[in-house]
């Protein structure tokens, strides 16, 4: 059963969900669920599912990559740093929407800015928008935690943060992330690497954009160039993609 999130409706399968979407939330989708409605809407013209191709060459492509990998390195590749060199890569104008299906899209909590010597509680923890500090927080690589209030702010500017648990982080995602953010700076479009303040994790690695989040169990670098494709930039203030 496929559940909508926009109301309480259950479906059969996906078709059936997409278009409950299309017929009933038009107007309400976020971006990544109005592409595949309209690649639904294309597949029913044309009788040719594009998605579905797409999809199988881009599964061929990797299983091609894996073993390719395997066979020459001994395995290696298997720290999800892969493929070489894309956190250097310049973005698509938008992220893969199946491997971006999982991404969460929360309500405004609003842009008001408040003092630093305010406490603010956010409804979502990592915070996802909301009121926050004049200050945002500049992108790069941290090893600690840095204010909520700072960070809202620079979701709000378009910057995307990700959010890692320690004893998830090994050499190869470390040194990924580093040059994620090391690529991608700039006051609305910076990326932002920190611990995750939370003790209990509900995931290894959190992606966030403003209202958007996503879990990522393990480190995978193609997930992240996905994201950021779809996200970087486009913060609410000024959005310069």
């Amino acid at each position: 059963m496929v559940d909508c999130d926009y109301c309480e409706a259950s479906f059969d399968g996906e078709d059936a969900y997409l278009d409950h979407l299309a017929d009933d939330h038009d107007g309400e989708l976020g971006a990544i669920d109005q592409r595949r409605v309209d690649s639904r809407k294309s597949d029913d013209e044309s009788g040719i599912s594009l998605m579905a191709l797409a999809v199988g060459i881009g599964v061929a492509i990797a299983i091609g990559a894996t073993l390719y990998l395997s066979f020459f390195s001994g395995g290696g590749g298997s720290d999800g740093v892969s493929p070489d060199g894309i956190e250097s890569e310049s973005l698509k104008d938008s992220g893969d929407s199946e491997t971006l299906s999982a991404v969460e899209q929360f309500p405004n909590e609003g842009t008001q800015h408040v003092s630093e010597s305010q406490n603010i509680d956010y409804e979502q923890s990592p915070p996802l928008s909301g009121p926050h500090y004049d200050r945002p927080t500049e992108g790069g690589f941290y090893e600690e935690s840095q204010p909520a209030g700072n960070i809202v702010h620079s979701l709000e500017h378009g910057a995307v943060v990700i959010y890692y648990d320690d004893g998830a982080l090994n050499e190869s995602s470390r040194t990924s992330l580093q040059e994620f953010a090391q690529t991608h700076t700039g006051t609305w479009r910076s990326v932002i690497v920190l611990p995750n303040p939370n003790e209990s994790a509900e995931s290894d690695f959190v992606l966030t954009a403003w209202r958007n989040r996503m879990y990522m169990d393990s480190y995978d670098a193609q997930t992240v160039y996905e994201f950021l494709s779809e996200f970087l930039g486009r913060g609410p203030e000024n959005p310069v993609r």
